[in-house]
């Protein structure tokens, strides 16, 4: 243990996980409202293999098993919560392998990832199945999602019938399993800030900017922000305690930087969507914010011997 002053708490990690996956609950809800079974069924594969794929790291390096801390469970709905309903189980099952192998436990496991688990498991489906993952349905019926139909000037979106920002606000559109509702994702996030989990700001900033820089370059700036991962990246991903900054300047700087990334890959990318990749890019960033926002200590000398 370090010097005094020390600071103590009853907040542990698994405190903190079991938070985060009640508040995934109303997304998962309105999910199988919208998807029906197949989404607890693609949700249910990726948990489970996110969780088998942890329990064999734990028997290869030969330490205590990780299970009852939750974070698996937490990388196992996020990654669900990024993929179509219509995914083969196959690559579900991969995607959730590569989340815990590669954006986890290869690093030395849960504190150590530099990247976000759930999103490095999506890059790996998006780099090897690029088709399985823009592939949409919604009762069946294949079709482009709201942020492809504006980003292409497509007829075919899918949506319910009924006012599109209502639809979009509460749901039931197509869309990544987890993605479509931004009242569910709004509920979660608000449930984590009065756990006091995550910092409002940082989601605020990320939905706010977007709207913003959307709003300026012409586009429709409230269906850019209730479209896509816009909310659960904000809320569920770019809030991990462990792969953002750590000071109050660095996080402003790192939610900025994500909606400003977000905004320009929407408006001028080839992608309709940049949530996952913008997130993963100020991931890598992260160090460097920690690094030059860092308050200086007090009666820190310099090298030339100045304090």
């Amino acid at each position: 243990m370090g010097p005094s002053p020390h600071i103590r708490t009853s907040e542990t990690v698994d405190k903190v996980m079991y938070d985060v996956i009640i508040a995934l609950v109303p997304a998962l809800l309105m999910a199988v409202y919208v998807f029906k079974t197949r989404a607890l069924i693609v949700t249910a594969v990726s948990v489970i293999f996110c969780m088998l794929t942890e329990l064999v790291f734990n028997k290869i390096r030969k330490v205590e098993c990780t299970l009852h801390d939750g974070s698996a469970i937490v990388t196992g709905l996020l990654f669900a919560f990024v993929i179509p309903v219509g995914m083969s189980l196959e690559y579900v099952a991969i995607g959730a392998i590569v989340s815990i192998a590669l954006g986890k436990m290869l690093f030395g496991g849960l504190g150590q990832n530099v990247f976000n688990p759930a999103l490095i498991g999506r890059a790996f489906i998006q780099a090897s199945w690029p088709v399985a993952i823009t592939s949409f349905t919604l009762d069946g019926v294949a079709g482009a999602t709201m942020l492809d139909a504006m980003k292409r000037s497509l007829p075919e979106i899918l949506i319910k019938d009924g006012n599109p920002y209502v639809e979009a606000f509460i749901g039931r559109m197509g869309g990544c399993i987890g993605e479509t509702s931004a009242l569910a994702l709004i509920i979660g996030g608000i449930y984590l800030i009065y756990k006091k989990q995550i910092d409002w700001k940082t989601p605020v900033i990320i939905i706010g900017t977007v709207a913003v820089l959307t709003g300026i370059a012409g586009r429709d700036p409230l269906m850019h922000v209730l479209s896509g991962g816009l909310m659960l990246g904000a809320f569920f991903m770019a809030t991990d305690m462990v792969t953002s900054p750590v000071t109050p300047k660095g996080k402003i700087i790192y939610a900025f930087g994500i909606g400003a990334l977000i905004a320009l890959i929407r408006t001028k990318g080839g992608y309709p969507e940049g949530t996952a990749f913008s997130i993963l890019i100020m991931n890598g960033v992260t160090p460097l914010i920690n690094r030059y926002t860092m308050p200086k200590k007090f009666g820190e000398v310099k090298a030339d011997g100045k304090k």
